[in-house]
């Protein structure tokens, strides 16, 4: 007689929200195998590979990690944006005080970093690279804020995620306006134009999302063809998406449901495997004092963590924002140091502002360093205040 086996544990262990952050983590780990070993090079060829295709008229051909970056991540801030514009609407975000205290926090960690950089480093070949820790990896910093689980306040959770959104369109903007070669802005007109459509769409109270799907992935196309990170266009398109504070499921909500399984096991596994692609050489570990290194570590490490608490502390002292529910300054400021989880946004401007090879390896690897450092310094930081306020709770 055939044993009957009971598949409860396993569905119960992907139904739960860590483990997306735990398969992200295994994939940083793999990819860091891959691109070290003998078919790194390989890997890296796959990677470069162009698929898709191209006339006249339209070029869709690009390379397979590019169809990634772009692409899939735009599914992925997607889903970001439908996420907060819900809490917008009905959850942690819908006062004036809980939605301005992420803006504000986000601000204050980009601009301490950016300063202590430029302090550190204003040197003519790598100066140019201030923006490099103004970035926090949304989704690697959600990761590990998801594998805490019930330690962490989900007020908390939705307070990081919104900074990191804000973050994520602030670093975008820099690119824009810093590291933007040239912005062709006809087709940021054409984007325009299809953004009002959208709007238009909502005002009316049109339901079928293909209504906002499709031409969203046209804005996908024209953001992208303007120089400017086509991710944004997810964002975007999540904002005009209908939803209501009722119990009755809106458009937002059931497009929300559909995307969470590919996003969080496929879409992130194959972005962490592509992107931490990282080769280790001997001159990384010789060059780690330089300016450059100290001013990324430090920028991330530091600035990330003070901008976001100093900023925080300084909009609810002030009586424009307040804390979030159930949430604690000690925990503010452990999800600070996830803020400084710079990683692939941060190498994405530092490819864009240090045009050689050396800096650029050299970039990565502080990048890599600081991100390690603050990802564990947050998540023991965090883990602690949980176990404490528990024993309390119990007490």
């Amino acid at each position: 007689m055939a044993k009957i086996i009971n598949l409860k544990p396993y569905k119960d262990f992907f139904k739960s929200e860590s483990t997306g952050g735990i398969l992200l983590m295994l994939c940083v780990v793999v990819s860091l195998i891959i691109a070290n070993s003998g078919i790194g090079n390989n890997f890296n060829n796959l990677l470069s590979t162009k698929i898709g295709f191209e006339n006249s008229v339209i070029d869709l051909r690009y390379s397979i990690l590019l169809w990634i970056n772009d692409g899939l991540m735009a599914i992925f801030f997607l889903m970001v944006g439908l996420e907060i514009k819900r809490e917008l609407v009905e959850g942690e975000l819908s006062s004036i005080k809980q939605a301005s205290l992420p803006i504000i926090a986000a601000i204050g960690g980009m601009l301490v970093p950016a300063c202590i950089y430029i302090i550190l480093d204003s040197s003519a070949q790598t100066g140019h690279g201030w923006g490099i820790p103004m970035a926090t990896d949304i989704a690697f910093a959600i990761a590990i804020l998801s594998i805490l689980g019930s330690k962490v306040p989900n007020s908390l959770k939705v307070f990081l995620t919104a900074l990191a959104i804000v973050d994520d369109l602030g670093a975008i903007l820099v690119i824009a306006l810093f590291y933007s070669n040239e912005i062709h802005f006809e087709y940021l007109l054409y984007s325009g134009a299809i953004m009002v459509l959208l709007i238009a769409f909502n005002y009316f109270g049109v339901k079928k999302l293909a209504f906002y799907i499709i031409p969203g992935i046209l804005m996908w196309y024209f953001i992208h063809h303007s120089g400017i990170h086509a991710t944004i266009a997810g964002v975007l398109t999540a904002l005009t998406i209908p939803t209501n504070a009722t119990d009755n499921a809106s458009p937002l909500e059931k497009l929300e449901h559909l995307l969470v399984k590919p996003v969080n096991f496929i879409i992130m596994p194959l972005f962490a495997i592509a992107n931490t692609n990282i080769r280790f050489e001997s001159e990384m570990l010789n060059n780690i004092t330089s300016g450059l290194s100290i001013a990324i570590i430090c920028g991330l490490l530091i600035g990330k963590p003070l901008g976001i608490l100093s900023f925080s502390w300084l909009s609810v002292k002030l009586k424009i924002s307040k804390l979030p529910q159930t949430a604690t300054w000690a925990q503010i400021g452990g999800l600070g140091l996830l803020g400084g989880i710079g990683f692939t946004m941060s190498i994405f401007i530092a490819l864009l502002s240090l045009p050689q090879p050396e800096y650029q390896t050299q970039a990565k690897f502080s990048i890599l360093i600081a991100s390690v450092c603050a990802g564990i310094l947050g998540y023991s930081v965090l883990k602690f205040l949980g176990k404490s306020k528990k024993r309390m709770i119990l007490k």
